[in-house]
């Protein structure tokens, strides 16, 4: 489960850089493209934030896998300790 985080974290980071490389470009190499580069900033920012809010749930997500899995594994021996 973690690992889709993490995969969309560094989906959502290579979009941020893209769009950061395009707001440094002139507006002449950007025909079709909005011309003002701070919107480019400013959707770059976003996605930097959504790969980093991606990114957090994806380790807190891992720790908890590993809590449980931690937990199961110290309930079996206990069980085995026992009988």
């Amino acid at each position: 489960m973690s690992r889709n985080f993490y995969i969309l974290a560094a989906t959502l980071l290579a979009f941020a850089l893209l769009s950061a490389a395009i707001s440094l470009m002139p507006s002449s190499l950007q025909p079709g493209l909005p011309p003002n580069s701070s919107l480019w900033r400013t959707g770059s920012l976003f996605l930097l934030l959504a790969s980093l809010a991606a990114a957090l749930v994806g380790v807190l997500s891992h720790l908890f896998e590993q809590v449980d899995r931690r937990s199961e594994e110290a309930r079996r021996r206990q069980r085995g300790e026992k009988h």
